[in-house]
């Protein structure tokens, strides 16, 4: 599960969607300001793509009989 501090400022009444936050997760220090909720669902949907795509380490045995180390995603 992840876990975010999200801390909304100012809405617009008149344009819901227009916002002044931040966002940020426990122990990271990075927090990163927010302005709309587009915006919001972006930093949200872009940690769950990341971590969608992990590297693998694939070793295969080449003809000399050693080891090779292949980085795929």
């Amino acid at each position: 599960m992840d876990t975010y501090i999200i801390r909304i400022y100012r809405r617009e009444e008149s344009d819901p969607d227009t916002l002044a936050g931040t966002v940020e997760e426990p122990g990271i220090l990075e927090k990163k300001a927010i302005v709309s909720l587009g915006q919001l669902w972006d930093i949200l949907s872009l940690k769950k793509k990341k971590l969608s795509k992990p590297k693998r380490r694939v070793e295969v045995l080449n003809k000399g009989g050693g080891h090779e180390r292949i980085h795929s995603q």
